[in-house]
Protein backbone atom coordinates (compact mmCIF):
# COMPACT_ATOMS: atom_id res chain seq x y z
CA UNK A 1 0.00 0.00 0.00
CA UNK A 2 1.68 3.11 -1.11
CA UNK A 3 1.61 6.50 1.52
CA UNK A 4 -0.67 9.23 0.14
CA UNK A 5 0.64 11.94 -2.46
CA UNK A 6 1.91 15.04 -0.43
CA UNK A 7 -0.02 18.32 -0.31
CA UNK A 8 1.53 21.32 0.23
CA UNK A 9 1.70 22.30 3.26
CA UNK A 10 1.34 18.32 4.43
CA UNK A 11 3.93 17.19 7.43
CA UNK A 12 5.77 14.36 6.55
CA UNK A 13 6.29 13.38 10.49
CA UNK A 14 3.69 13.25 12.75
CA UNK A 15 4.20 12.00 16.35
CA UNK A 16 2.39 11.60 19.51
CA UNK A 17 1.99 14.48 21.73
CA UNK A 18 4.49 12.27 24.65
CA UNK A 19 6.70 11.02 22.07
CA UNK A 20 9.64 14.32 23.07
CA UNK A 21 8.80 14.05 26.76
CA UNK A 22 9.61 10.15 26.56
CA UNK A 23 12.60 10.67 24.53
CA UNK A 24 13.80 13.46 27.42
CA UNK A 25 13.03 11.01 30.13
CA UNK A 26 14.94 8.37 28.57
CA UNK A 27 17.91 10.71 27.35
CA UNK A 28 17.58 9.07 24.05
CA UNK A 29 17.38 10.00 20.57
CA UNK A 30 16.41 7.71 17.95
CA UNK A 31 18.18 7.09 14.42
CA UNK A 32 16.69 4.46 11.67
CA UNK A 33 17.38 4.01 8.23
CA UNK A 34 14.20 3.93 5.58
CA UNK A 35 14.81 1.49 2.88
CA UNK A 36 12.57 2.37 -0.12
CA UNK A 37 13.27 6.47 0.14
CA UNK A 38 16.88 5.83 0.64
CA UNK A 39 17.50 8.02 3.81
CA UNK A 40 19.04 8.01 7.06
CA UNK A 41 16.70 9.66 9.83
CA UNK A 42 17.65 10.97 13.01
CA UNK A 43 14.91 12.25 15.03
CA UNK A 44 15.61 14.38 18.50
CA UNK A 45 14.75 17.42 20.74
CA UNK A 46 15.21 20.50 20.22
CA UNK A 47 16.03 23.15 23.03
CA UNK A 48 12.39 24.20 23.22
CA UNK A 49 10.90 20.32 23.63
CA UNK A 50 9.76 19.62 19.94
CA UNK A 51 11.30 16.80 17.78
CA UNK A 52 13.79 17.66 15.08
CA UNK A 53 14.64 15.55 11.89
CA UNK A 54 17.53 15.19 10.39
CA UNK A 55 18.05 13.27 7.01
CA UNK A 56 20.76 12.16 4.68
CA UNK A 57 20.65 10.44 1.43
CA UNK A 58 22.05 6.34 1.48
CA UNK A 59 20.51 5.10 -1.29
CA UNK A 60 18.78 1.25 -0.31
CA UNK A 61 19.53 2.35 3.16
CA UNK A 62 18.50 -0.92 5.30
CA UNK A 63 21.09 -1.99 8.41
CA UNK A 64 22.21 0.22 11.46
CA UNK A 65 24.34 0.20 14.33
CA UNK A 66 25.64 2.63 16.84
CA UNK A 67 27.38 2.64 19.90
CA UNK A 68 26.91 6.66 19.99
CA UNK A 69 30.68 7.12 18.52
CA UNK A 70 30.43 4.66 15.80
CA UNK A 71 27.70 4.62 13.23
CA UNK A 72 27.63 1.62 10.66
CA UNK A 73 25.11 1.85 7.66
CA UNK A 74 24.72 -0.07 4.77
CA UNK A 75 23.77 1.34 0.63
CA UNK A 76 23.15 -0.67 -2.17
CA UNK A 77 26.49 -1.36 -2.70
CA UNK A 78 28.82 0.06 0.25
CA UNK A 79 28.67 -0.48 3.65
CA UNK A 80 29.27 2.76 5.01
CA UNK A 81 30.74 3.60 8.62
CA UNK A 82 30.07 7.07 10.24
CA UNK A 83 31.83 8.45 13.16
CA UNK A 84 31.11 11.46 15.72
CA UNK A 85 33.76 14.10 15.88
CA UNK A 86 31.99 16.94 18.74
CA UNK A 87 34.10 16.89 22.09
CA UNK A 88 31.72 16.80 24.72
CA UNK A 89 29.47 19.26 25.23
CA UNK A 90 30.36 20.78 21.88
CA UNK A 91 27.12 21.62 19.46
CA UNK A 92 26.67 22.56 15.82
CA UNK A 93 24.85 25.70 14.39
CA UNK A 94 21.53 23.98 14.80
CA UNK A 95 21.74 22.73 18.20
CA UNK A 96 23.32 18.67 17.53
CA UNK A 97 25.20 17.28 20.12
CA UNK A 98 26.35 14.33 18.02
CA UNK A 99 27.52 14.97 14.21
CA UNK A 100 28.47 11.91 12.45
CA UNK A 101 30.84 12.22 9.22
CA UNK A 102 31.27 9.50 6.97
CA UNK A 103 34.97 8.01 7.66
CA UNK A 104 34.79 4.71 5.69
CA UNK A 105 32.83 3.52 3.02
CA UNK A 106 33.72 -0.44 2.15
CA UNK A 107 32.39 -1.29 -1.42
CA UNK A 108 30.77 -4.85 -1.30
CA UNK A 109 28.36 -5.24 -4.43
CA UNK A 110 25.00 -5.67 -4.78
CA UNK A 111 25.11 -8.37 -1.93
CA UNK A 112 21.67 -7.21 0.62
CA UNK A 113 22.88 -6.07 3.46
CA UNK A 114 20.79 -6.42 6.30
CA UNK A 115 21.33 -6.54 10.15
CA UNK A 116 24.53 -4.81 11.16
CA UNK A 117 26.40 -5.26 14.16
CA UNK A 118 30.24 -4.91 15.69
CA UNK A 119 31.21 -7.53 17.78
CA UNK A 120 33.79 -11.01 18.05
CA UNK A 121 33.62 -14.31 15.54
CA UNK A 122 35.07 -17.53 16.93
CA UNK A 123 37.86 -15.40 19.28
CA UNK A 124 39.58 -14.96 16.16
CA UNK A 125 38.41 -11.88 14.38
CA UNK A 126 37.09 -8.68 15.43
CA UNK A 127 34.85 -5.75 13.61
CA UNK A 128 31.95 -5.28 11.70
CA UNK A 129 29.29 -8.59 11.38
CA UNK A 130 26.52 -8.06 8.47
CA UNK A 131 23.92 -10.40 7.14
CA UNK A 132 24.82 -10.52 3.77
CA UNK A 133 21.10 -11.73 2.60
CA UNK A 134 21.73 -12.26 -1.38
CA UNK A 135 24.71 -15.13 0.07
CA UNK A 136 22.70 -16.16 2.64
CA UNK A 137 25.47 -15.91 5.28
CA UNK A 138 26.95 -13.81 7.87
CA UNK A 139 29.99 -11.78 6.73
CA UNK A 140 32.69 -9.19 7.44
CA UNK A 141 34.45 -6.08 5.69
CA UNK A 142 37.55 -7.83 3.33
CA UNK A 143 40.95 -5.54 2.11
CA UNK A 144 40.93 -7.78 -1.25
CA UNK A 145 37.79 -9.17 -2.00
CA UNK A 146 33.76 -8.09 -1.82
CA UNK A 147 33.15 -9.35 1.81
CA UNK A 148 34.90 -12.52 3.47
CA UNK A 149 31.87 -14.92 4.86
CA UNK A 150 31.95 -16.27 8.70
CA UNK A 151 29.20 -18.54 9.15
CA UNK A 152 26.07 -19.64 7.00
CA UNK A 153 23.10 -22.04 7.91
CA UNK A 154 23.86 -25.48 7.88
CA UNK A 155 20.82 -26.01 5.22
CA UNK A 156 22.52 -24.24 3.13
CA UNK A 157 24.61 -26.22 0.60
CA UNK A 158 26.76 -23.72 -1.10
CA UNK A 159 27.85 -19.77 -1.06
CA UNK A 160 26.56 -18.70 -4.00
CA UNK A 161 24.12 -15.33 -4.58
CA UNK A 162 20.57 -16.69 -4.84
CA UNK A 163 18.84 -15.86 -1.47
CA UNK A 164 17.30 -19.14 -0.86
CA UNK A 165 16.46 -18.59 2.52
CA UNK A 166 15.92 -15.06 3.19
CA UNK A 167 18.58 -14.64 6.05
CA UNK A 168 17.60 -11.44 7.25
CA UNK A 169 18.32 -11.11 11.14
CA UNK A 170 20.88 -11.08 13.91
CA UNK A 171 20.88 -11.15 17.49
CA UNK A 172 24.44 -10.41 19.83
CA UNK A 173 24.91 -12.02 23.10
CA UNK A 174 27.36 -9.04 23.96
CA UNK A 175 29.96 -9.05 21.33
CA UNK A 176 29.08 -12.43 20.27
CA UNK A 177 26.61 -13.45 17.35
CA UNK A 178 24.14 -15.68 18.61
CA UNK A 179 20.92 -16.32 17.13
CA UNK A 180 19.78 -15.27 12.99
CA UNK A 181 16.18 -15.37 11.61
CA UNK A 182 15.49 -16.63 8.43
CA UNK A 183 12.32 -16.75 6.34
CA UNK A 184 12.85 -20.34 5.42
CA UNK A 185 15.12 -22.92 5.25
CA UNK A 186 15.03 -23.07 1.80
CA UNK A 187 17.62 -24.43 -0.24
CA UNK A 188 17.07 -22.82 -3.60
CA UNK A 189 17.51 -19.81 -5.65
CA UNK A 190 14.22 -17.33 -3.85
CA UNK A 191 12.61 -20.47 -2.65
CA UNK A 192 11.64 -18.51 0.39
CA UNK A 193 9.23 -16.47 -1.18
CA UNK A 194 6.81 -19.47 -1.30
CA UNK A 195 7.27 -19.95 2.72
CA UNK A 196 6.60 -16.52 3.77
CA UNK A 197 3.15 -17.27 5.58
CA UNK A 198 5.11 -19.83 8.02
CA UNK A 199 8.09 -20.88 7.25
CA UNK A 200 9.92 -18.35 9.40
CA UNK A 201 12.98 -19.55 11.74
CA UNK A 202 15.47 -18.73 14.57
CA UNK A 203 18.64 -20.00 14.19
CA UNK A 204 21.02 -20.74 17.08
CA UNK A 205 24.57 -19.82 15.47
CA UNK A 206 27.03 -21.07 17.67
CA UNK A 207 25.05 -24.75 17.07
CA UNK A 208 23.32 -24.78 14.03
CA UNK A 209 20.58 -25.72 15.34
CA UNK A 210 16.66 -24.41 14.29
CA UNK A 211 15.39 -23.36 17.78
CA UNK A 212 11.92 -21.54 16.45
CA UNK A 213 10.05 -22.24 13.73
CA UNK A 214 6.12 -21.69 11.96
CA UNK A 215 7.01 -17.85 11.76
CA UNK A 216 5.85 -15.61 9.36
CA UNK A 217 8.63 -13.60 8.07
CA UNK A 218 10.78 -12.66 11.28
CA UNK A 219 12.98 -10.09 11.65
CA UNK A 220 15.12 -8.33 14.19
CA UNK A 221 16.09 -10.78 16.76
CA UNK A 222 17.62 -9.06 19.82
CA UNK A 223 18.38 -10.39 23.36
CA UNK A 224 17.08 -8.23 26.43
CA UNK A 225 16.26 -8.82 29.43
CA UNK A 226 17.05 -12.27 29.34
CA UNK A 227 14.43 -12.84 26.84
CA UNK A 228 14.85 -13.23 22.99
CA UNK A 229 12.64 -11.32 20.84
CA UNK A 230 11.65 -11.55 17.78
CA UNK A 231 9.15 -9.31 14.85
CA UNK A 232 6.87 -12.03 13.00
CA UNK A 233 6.66 -9.55 10.79
CA UNK A 234 3.72 -11.33 8.52
CA UNK A 235 1.61 -11.73 11.39
CA UNK A 236 1.91 -7.99 12.76
CA UNK A 237 3.91 -9.62 16.31
CA UNK A 238 6.24 -8.21 18.75
CA UNK A 239 7.01 -11.35 21.25
CA UNK A 240 10.06 -13.45 22.37
CA UNK A 241 10.81 -17.09 21.62
CA UNK A 242 11.96 -19.77 24.31
CA UNK A 243 15.09 -21.51 22.83
CA UNK A 244 14.38 -24.46 24.70
CA UNK A 245 11.13 -25.36 23.24
CA UNK A 246 10.93 -22.44 20.37
CA UNK A 247 7.41 -21.40 21.43
CA UNK A 248 6.63 -17.84 20.59
CA UNK A 249 4.60 -15.82 22.85
CA UNK A 250 3.44 -12.44 21.28
CA UNK A 251 3.19 -9.52 23.20
CA UNK A 252 1.98 -6.62 21.32
CA UNK A 253 0.09 -6.63 17.86
CA UNK A 254 2.20 -3.74 15.44
CA UNK A 255 -0.74 -1.86 13.02
CA UNK A 256 2.06 -2.30 10.03
CA UNK A 257 4.95 -4.50 8.68
CA UNK A 258 7.16 -5.02 11.28
CA UNK A 259 11.32 -4.58 11.05
CA UNK A 260 13.81 -2.65 13.69
CA UNK A 261 14.07 -3.24 16.73
CA UNK A 262 15.57 -1.21 19.86
CA UNK A 263 15.25 -1.45 23.61
CA UNK A 264 15.08 0.86 26.34
CA UNK A 265 14.49 -0.93 29.43
CA UNK A 266 11.16 -1.73 29.54
CA UNK A 267 10.66 -0.53 26.51
CA UNK A 268 10.52 -0.81 22.91
CA UNK A 269 10.76 0.93 19.87
CA UNK A 270 9.46 -1.10 17.09
CA UNK A 271 10.08 -0.18 12.97
CA UNK A 272 6.77 0.08 10.83
CA UNK A 273 6.42 -0.16 6.82
CA UNK A 274 3.39 0.01 4.59
CA UNK A 275 3.45 -3.25 2.53
CA UNK A 276 3.91 -2.94 -0.66
CA UNK A 277 1.31 -4.08 -3.91
CA UNK A 278 3.84 -7.04 -5.15
CA UNK A 279 4.10 -10.82 -4.18
CA UNK A 280 6.34 -10.62 -1.38
CA UNK A 281 3.66 -9.49 0.98
CA UNK A 282 0.60 -11.12 -0.80
CA UNK A 283 -1.02 -13.49 1.60
CA UNK A 284 0.09 -12.36 4.77
CA UNK A 285 -1.47 -12.85 7.74
CA UNK A 286 -0.65 -9.59 8.60
CA UNK A 287 -3.40 -7.80 6.19
CA UNK A 288 -5.97 -10.14 7.55
CA UNK A 289 -5.27 -8.93 11.30
CA UNK A 290 -5.68 -5.22 10.38
CA UNK A 291 -8.90 -5.78 8.21
CA UNK A 292 -10.21 -7.40 11.32
CA UNK A 293 -9.09 -4.06 13.28
CA UNK A 294 -10.51 -2.18 10.32
CA UNK A 295 -6.90 -0.63 10.31
CA UNK A 296 -4.68 0.29 7.42
CA UNK A 297 -0.53 -0.23 7.49
CA UNK A 298 1.51 2.43 8.76
CA UNK A 299 4.81 3.52 8.31
CA UNK A 300 6.63 4.67 11.50
CA UNK A 301 7.42 3.87 15.04
CA UNK A 302 6.23 2.38 17.76
CA UNK A 303 7.16 2.50 21.55
CA UNK A 304 5.64 -0.46 23.18
CA UNK A 305 5.52 -1.22 27.04
CA UNK A 306 6.89 -4.61 26.93
CA UNK A 307 5.25 -5.29 30.65
CA UNK A 308 1.55 -4.36 29.33
CA UNK A 309 1.89 -4.56 25.26
CA UNK A 310 0.66 -1.19 25.30
CA UNK A 311 1.81 1.18 22.66
CA UNK A 312 2.61 4.86 24.70
CA UNK A 313 3.90 6.69 21.95
CA UNK A 314 4.32 6.56 18.32
CA UNK A 315 5.73 8.41 15.40
CA UNK A 316 4.48 8.34 11.68
CA UNK A 317 5.16 8.87 8.46
CA UNK A 318 2.32 11.01 6.90
CA UNK A 319 3.93 10.57 3.24
CA UNK A 320 7.04 9.93 1.03
CA UNK A 321 8.17 7.41 3.51
CA UNK A 322 6.76 3.73 2.89
CA UNK A 323 9.26 1.25 4.54
CA UNK A 324 11.88 1.45 7.25
CA UNK A 325 14.56 -1.06 8.09
CA UNK A 326 16.01 -0.34 11.06
CA UNK A 327 15.98 1.71 14.19
CA UNK A 328 18.91 2.58 17.10
CA UNK A 329 18.86 4.54 19.94
CA UNK A 330 21.66 7.14 20.88
CA UNK A 331 22.32 7.21 24.55
CA UNK A 332 22.54 10.71 26.44
CA UNK A 333 22.28 12.31 22.58
CA UNK A 334 19.55 15.15 22.44
CA UNK A 335 19.92 15.40 18.74
CA UNK A 336 21.72 13.70 16.05
CA UNK A 337 23.45 15.18 12.79
CA UNK A 338 25.11 13.46 9.53
CA UNK A 339 27.53 15.10 7.01
CA UNK A 340 26.46 14.54 3.49
CA UNK A 341 28.74 13.14 1.31
CA UNK A 342 29.26 15.99 -0.89
CA UNK A 343 29.12 20.09 -0.36
CA UNK A 344 30.85 22.30 1.85
CA UNK A 345 30.70 20.68 4.89
CA UNK A 346 32.35 17.41 3.93
CA UNK A 347 35.16 19.88 2.26
CA UNK A 348 35.53 21.85 5.40
CA UNK A 349 35.83 19.30 8.04
CA UNK A 350 39.71 18.23 8.26
CA UNK A 351 40.99 17.54 10.97
CA UNK A 352 44.42 14.96 12.62
CA UNK A 353 45.12 12.63 14.76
Amino acid sequence: MASVPARPGDKMIMSSPGLAAWLAEQRVSLALTTYQAGRLFFIGRKGDGGLRAHERLIEHCQGLWTDGTDLWTSGKSTLWRFRNDLAEGERTRMGADRRYVPREGRVTGAIDIHDIAVGTFDREWSGPIFVATAFNCLATTSDTASFRPLWRPPFISAMIGEDRCHLNGLAMDGDRPAFATAVSRSDVADGWRERRRDGGIVIDIESGETIGAGLSMPHSPRLHGGKLWVLNSGRGELGFVDPADGRFTPVAFCPGYARGLVFAGRFAVVGLSRPRNNHTFEGLELNERLATKDAVPRCGLLVVDTETGRTVEWLRFAHSVDELYDVALLFNVAQAEAVGFRGEDIESIVDWE
